[in-house]
């Protein structure tokens, strides 16, 4: 995750993880739910759906999304 980009969207793989720049700041939490709610509308999900695991201060997070495969999340953010 890279907080204070211009636009929120995927931004491929690197080191297979999946990059996502968001617009929002690291401050109190708008980060995080800024991912959690692009991660929802891009994946077609309810927000409950996506849940940061671990990472929450920091840029690696590790997420889960509920009803999602990985085919899905490949093909909805990395087109």
């Amino acid at each position: 995750m890279i907080p204070r980009a211009r636009k929120t969207a995927a931004a491929g793989i690197r080191d297979a993880t999946l990059v996502i720049r968001l617009a929002a700041p690291p401050v109190e939490g708008a980060a995080n739910t800024a991912l959690v709610t692009f991660l929802s509308e891009a994946l077609g999900v309810p927000r409950r759906a996506v849940v940061v695991l671990s990472g929450e201060r920091s840029r690696h997070k590790r997420v889960a999304v509920a009803g999602v495969t990985a085919a899905l999340v490949r093909e909805r953010l990395l087109l």
